[in-house]
């Protein structure tokens, strides 16, 4: 196995780890046994806990633009790709009633422990935030459109928190219905006429 595939196995597990546990409660000795490689090998890789975080954080950021060039390429409107983002929801939601929102959960806990890499993690929302922000622009808001992408970026944190503690998928279903309701309300009649 080549140095870069060990990383990024390292890299993975943590991931894993950190969504299901918490970045506190997993230790290095779990992201090894996980990988399934010595204490030596992980530290070739890895000095600390923060370096593992950062990379962590890495690579969440860039699966997050590649998700969202994705809906960009897929040539479908504004209201189609916010509708994506909102569906996220719904394809992650066993996870999500689970072990709630993966950036949302990190972002908390790096906040409780006062952890310097909380306004790299916190990127993450901001990407969410400027990329809905354009797609409302785009769908004829430009004027409310910050305030509607908080708007909806709030809500979906709010409905993977409680669908996380009341331990309810279908209450994931029916807020993502409700939240498309939302979002075709928002489209000016001239988008929906032009189709």
């Amino acid at each position: 196995m080549d140095a870069q595939s060990t990383r990024d196995r390292i890299v993975e597990a943590a991931d894993w780890l950190f969504y299901r546990r918490g970045f506190d409660h997993t230790s290095f000795a779990d992201i090894a046994d996980t990988v399934g490689i010595s204490r030596g090998n992980f530290y070739y890789h890895f000095k600390t806990k923060d370096a593992i975080l950062a990379a962590v954080i890495d690579l969440r950021m860039t699966n997050t633009r590649v998700m969202l060039r994705r809906w960009e390429g897929d040539g479908q409107g504004p209201k189609d790709r916010i509708t994506c983002f909102i569906q996220i929801l719904i394809s992650n939601q066993v996870e999500i009633v689970r072990y709630g929102c993966p950036i949302g959960g990190l972002v908390s806990e790096l906040a409780k422990l006062d952890h310097t890499a909380q306004d790299q993690a916190t990127a993450i929302f901001t990407l969410f935030r400027h990329w809905l922000r354009a797609q409302f622009a785009q769908m004829g808001r430009a004027g409310d459109a910050d305030t509607l992408a908080m708007h909806l970026l709030a809500r979906s944190q709010g409905v993977a928190t409680l669908a996380s503690a009341f331990h309810d998928a279908e209450f994931i279903q029916a807020e993502v219905g409700h939240m498309c309701d939302w979002v075709q309300a928002l489209e000016p009649p001239t988008n929906r006429n032009s189709r």
